[in-house]
């Protein structure tokens, strides 16, 4: 468990058993300054202090925001100490590295690539993400799994490690009321009510989001007859360290399982059930041992740290902005968990919004950039949506075509690798492309720049999010052209008027250039920016490429970064 040590004194506290084998911390209610008559407009609320309300809150503090995040608990993850979400894809993880808590992570938890499916006792589909090009050049691993309250603590830990960002323990939001230029919001604590004013709102309430329903905000989705439980265990003799899937497990009445390792040596094991299965019936302990019997023999020896029921629904909001009120994670979108979409998903909404944020509230980007977060966004989450419910399908086929199909698939795929790529136990999280981004500027926009080793200005070795925190998270101007005085006065000129900074890339040192320079020897940043010799690429400070122009003159870079900045 995270030390207590980084912490004020005036927030340490003991940490509180709450449920199986787990203790977790439980934070102090301070009274805040409304309740003593102080009247104050902050910059941002954040409201609900989970995993991604959390990773705005820390990104916020990074970036010089003072907000304020109210929860009406006063700890991390559940009362419970469910494992929750458990797999945080590299995007995730390259984020968090940015914010400062990468390394407590790869420390804490279970690094993984490898993954196998089966079909009985057959394996008909395997991977390895280390080999995929959509993972192999980031520096960070394919996935980590830790159990999400650990993450939420390294996350607080951090926020007050930050200072700025006010996190305000046991208030309970009961109304809101936007008004033209900020968002009144009431209440209720152990001391009673107040009223606080916000220029900004982002909603991270959670699938039951008071927010939303306050304003009324339409959302579509659907339920799904699923029924899953999970436990929680620990072995005396381990499984593999892989993630395992079975489509039809023998042990499971020909129903799905997955097999994960956690931190703490602990094992997720997420078991299929009846779609009309009593949910307090298959928790029971002798319900669970009959299972774990069943699955790795008569003498299994184990302990059961946490045992649960779940189902799940989709939902989409029809917007993600309601003037100065912004939805993410599970205030705006509800997916299934297959492919590890669902956290990681508001975790990435969270990276996405809070630099537009900071370059508005800076008076550096109009307004209108936030509508973009609204439309790249909800792309995302429609994608997600639609990417985990085919998987439901392919799980639990609702046609007898589908179920045909099904059969089919794995029938092939037990002797022919063609099919295997069709077996679906979920496709694992992947940055979405902003394909319609109304700030694309230039080719190959949209797309996510994976976080590749370079030689830093400095002449130390270092990657792309290094390079983007000493560049103080301004967008990245990728110079692959030679300056002439000229042009380099006028790109001096557009770092005065813009948040960008410009870079020379270099495959080796030797050349000098007016602007810092980076050395990328082994090509990884070039081909992922899809750069050739008199090209500039703008990447965004979420590290997604804005867009890359060929040969262009200082008035198309400028034009370029307007469109990004969202002003007319």
């Amino acid at each position: 468990m995270p030390d207590d040590h980084t912490l004020p004194a005036a927030i340490r506290t003991a940490t509180a058993v709450t449920g199986g084998t787990y203790e977790l911390p439980v934070y102090p209610f301070v009274e805040p300054a409304e309740l003593r008559g102080e009247r104050l407009r902050h910059p941002v609320v954040i409201v609900g202090a989970g995993l991604t309300g959390l990773t705005a809150a820390c990104d916020c503090a990074l970036r010089g925001i003072p907000a304020v995040v109210l929860d009406e608990d006063d700890t991390v993850g559940v009362r419970g100490a469910a494992s929750r979400g458990i797999c945080y894809a590299q995007k995730s993880l390259e984020i968090y590295k940015r914010l400062g808590i990468h390394d407590r992570m790869l420390a804490k938890g279970i690094q993984w690539s490898v993954g196998r499916t089966f079909a009985g006792s057959d394996e008909v589909y395997s991977f390895d993400l280390k080999k995929m090009q959509t993972h192999s050049v980031s520096e960070q691993p394919p996935f980590i799994n830790l159990q999400q309250f650990y993450l939420e603590w390294f996350l607080v830990e951090r926020i007050y490690e930050l200072g700025l960002v006010e996190l305000r323990w046991k208030n309970r939001l009961i109304e809101i009321a936007p008004n033209e230029d900020h968002v009144v919001l009431t209440v209720v604590t152990p001391s009673g009510p107040y009223t606080l004013e916000a220029s900004w709102v982002i909603d991270c309430c959670g699938a039951h989001s008071v927010i939303r329903d306050k304003l009324g905000v339409h959302a579509t989705g659907s339920k799904i007859p699923d029924r899953w439980c999970i436990s929680d265990v620990r072995f005396e003799r381990e499984p593999p360290a892989e993630r395992w899937t079975w489509i039809e497990a023998p042990f499971n009445e020909n129903r799905a399982v997955w097999q994960h390792l956690m931190a703490d040596r602990v094992w997720r094991l997420d078991y299929q059930m009846p779609a009309d299965a009593d949910p307090e019936a298959i928790s029971r302990p002798e319900v669970v041992a009959d299972r774990l019997r069943r699955q790795f023999g008569p003498d299994v020896k184990y302990e059961l740290v946490w045992v649960g029921p779940y189902a799940y629904r989709s939902l989409c909001l029809d917007t993600f902005r309601v003037g100065r009120v912004l939805f993410a994670g599970d205030a705006a979108h509800v997916m299934s968990p297959f492919g590890a979409r669902g956290g990681n998903s508001g975790i990435q909404d969270a990276d996405n919004l809070v630099w537009k944020l900071a370059l508005v509230l800076e008076g550096k980007a109009s307004e209108r950039l936030l509508d973009s977060y609204a439309v790249e966004r909800r792309q995302a989450a429609l994608d997600n949506i639609r990417i985990t419910n085919r998987t439901t399908r392919f799980l639990s086929p609702p046609t007898r075509v589908e179920k045909r199909f099904r059969d089919a698939v794995i029938s092939l795929a037990r002797e022919f690798a063609f099919a295997r790529a069709f077996v679906n136990t979920g496709r694992l999280s992947s940055p979405s492309r902003y394909a319609d981004s109304p700030i694309a500027a230039g080719e190959h926009a949209g797309v996510h720049v994976q976080n590749v080793a370079l030689t830093l200005p400095n002449g130390a070795r270092g990657d792309l999010v290094e390079l983007l925190q000493w560049c103080d998270h301004a967008v990245l101007g990728f110079l692959y052209v030679d300056l002439d005085g000229y042009v380099a006065r006028e790109l001096e000129g557009l770092e005065e008027r813009y948040p960008v900074r410009f870079l020379c890339v270099q495959s080796e040192e030797g050349r000098t250039c007016t602007f810092p320079t980076v050395i990328d020897d082994e090509g990884k940043l070039t081909a992922q920016l899809h750069a050739a010799p008199g090209a500039v690429a703008l990447v965004r400070p979420d590290l997604y490429l804005a867009g890359t122009l060929d040969e262009p003159s200082a008035a198309d870079i400028e034009r370029a970064l307007r469109k990004l900045l969202a002003i007319e």
